[in-house]
């Protein structure tokens, strides 16, 4: 009894399982379109570059929210340049980081052209440090001019500094600087070399005799800072240091000179001052004892009556026939 119904079975299952085999091979037709649709052009691009990227790595790409086309450019550009070590692992990781994929391999290309030695590795760190790879690259190339002082970030157009004669200078240098590829992570910025060259300026300056040295021979001021090593621990290296401007200023020290001989003039007219008034305090001392004196002659004065008179009732004094005593 169990059995009867088995060939009905059969006879259904014979007549649904051509339309579900046909249902899946559409979907599957479909799948294909999709993804034919979505990553054919940017796989035949891959392919025809030999840039070795496969159907599944763009699907994976996309289900790990990576921008699939901005790899596939970056690995074209490497494949295309010649560049080792590029591989797509590598770019979805650095894109997955935060870091700028496509500036990462323009920077390798730049460098690997001038002959600098950059790996992939190292322009990454660079890159995700938050520093322009390209730029730098380029300025390790092209060596770039900055001014000192910077009128954009300190707002002063020329460094003041004063000679040992007391006369000011302003001064205005130009650096030229190429990036220092090893020590661009960590190193210090491009403020840090102004503040160091301004600072050598205004020593070297400071240790000439007159201003007449540095104005006949402004190269001695360069020669002097470059000797100083101002791009240590920095990210770039210092090509050469050339002063664009120089001016006299003020003449600070006679300024000074003026200033201490009119303290001192008050001083000495303070002292005159006070020794015046000691004086006058002297003299009015002096006429206070006069004062005194006089007085006590007018005591002893009054006293001499008294002392003849008191003589006469003692007896001690008589009068003559000549009025003598």
């Amino acid at each position: 009894m169990e059995f009867r119904f088995l060939p009905q079975v059969a006879a259904i299952v014979d007549y649904i399982w051509p339309i579900v085999g046909g249902a899946i091979a559409v979907i599957f037709v479909l799948i294909a379109l999709i993804v034919v649709a979505k990553y054919g052009a940017l796989w035949f691009r891959a392919y025809m570059s030999n840039a070795q990227v496969s159907l599944m790595s763009l699907i994976g790409m996309s289900l790990r929210q990576v921008n699939a086309q901005l790899i596939v450019e970056g690995k074209v550009m490497a494949m295309q340049a010649g560049i080792p070590g590029v591989t797509t692992r590598r770019l979805e990781a650095h894109y997955l980081a935060g870091g700028s994929v496509l500036s990462v391999v323009r920077a390798i290309i730049a460098a690997q052209r001038a002959d600098i030695d950059l790996d992939f590795d190292r322009a990454a760190a660079i890159d995700l440090a938050g520093r322009d790879v390209v730029d730098a690259v380029q300025t390790s190339v092209h060596p770039k001019v900055i001014d000192c002082p910077d009128p954009r970030r300190s707002g002063a157009a020329l460094l003041s500094a004063i000679a040992k004669n007391g006369v000011e200078l302003k001064v205005r240098a130009r650096v030229t600087v190429r990036t220092n590829l090893g020590q661009l992570i960590g190193g210090a910025t491009e403020e840090t070399v102004i503040a160091r060259v301004g600072e050598g300026i205004i020593t070297s300056i400071g240790s000439a005799q007159t201003h007449l040295e540095v104005m006949e021979s402004p190269e001695l001021i360069s020669k002097a800072v470059l000797r100083r090593g101002l791009d240590a621990q920095t990210a770039f290296q210092i090509v050469s240091i050339d002063i664009a401007d120089i001016d006299v200023g003020e003449n600070i020290g006679a300024r000074l000179r003026a200033d201490q001989a009119e303290a001192d003039v008050r001083v000495a007219r303070a002292k005159a001052e006070e020794r015046r008034a000691q004086a006058l305090a002297f003299e009015q001392e002096m006429k206070a004892r006069v004062a005194q004196n006089r007085a006590q002659v007018v005591l002893a004065e009054a006293d001499v009556p008294v002392a003849m008179a008191d003589a006469f009732r003692k007896g001690n004094m008589h009068v003559d026939g000549h009025g003598q005593s």
